[in-house]
Parts: C-alpha cells; structure tokens; sequence
C-alpha cells in the first residue's frame, strides 16, 4: 500500500525535516544542463528553436564535460538566466568578469 510523502515528512522529527530540506535545495541548486533544461519545463527542440540550431545540437551540448564560455552562455540565456562565474576560496567568493563581454 502507498502512503502519501507527507505522511512519511510529518513522522520525521524537526531536525530530519531540515535535513532533507536542505538536502534537496542543494539537489535543486546542483544540476547538470538537462537536468536544468527539463527544470526550466524546455524541450530539446524547443532550445533549439530558440537557439536556431537543430535538436541534436542540443542533445550534445547537454553531454558534453567541455564548452567554450560563450556556448554555455547562450545556452543558459536561452533558458532565461544569466551566467556568472565565480572563484571559491577558503576566505571567500570572487565574482569573474573577464568574460562578461564576450558577444554570444
């Protein structure tokens, strides 16, 4: 028998609530280009309308481990954001800008 994930949250104690909050707002916050395609509610051809490439441009965009700056930030403009790059240290974040005006 199936029993709704509210009921399951609601016999968790407060501190294991948290964690799962937390947990999934890192999940939410960490992911992969289509995974951050689909979460946008875009198809692959719909990114390649917009992008006026064909879907399998799309597709391999979306698996490849190394782009140029300038694809990946057509990519994500296509999808409505903007791209920001950021260094992290152990003292702190710093925001890069060299690559602001690059043209897409």
């Amino acid at each position: 028998m199936k029993k709704p994930y509210r009921d399951l949250r609601n016999k968790m104690s407060p501190q294991a609530q948290e964690a799962a909050k937390k947990k999934t707002e890192q999940l939410l916050a960490d992911l992969p280009l289509q995974e951050l395609r689909q979460a946008r509610h875009l198809s692959q051809e719909q990114l390649a309308s917009i992008l006026h490439v064909k879907q399998a441009a799309i597709s391999k965009m979306e698996h490849r481990t190394d782009m140029y700056i300038s694809t990946l930030r057509s990519f994500i403009k296509a999808m409505g954001g903007d791209l920001k790059i950021t260094a992290q240290f152990p003292d702190g974040e710093v925001q890069i800008n060299q690559f602001e005006q690059v043209d897409v």
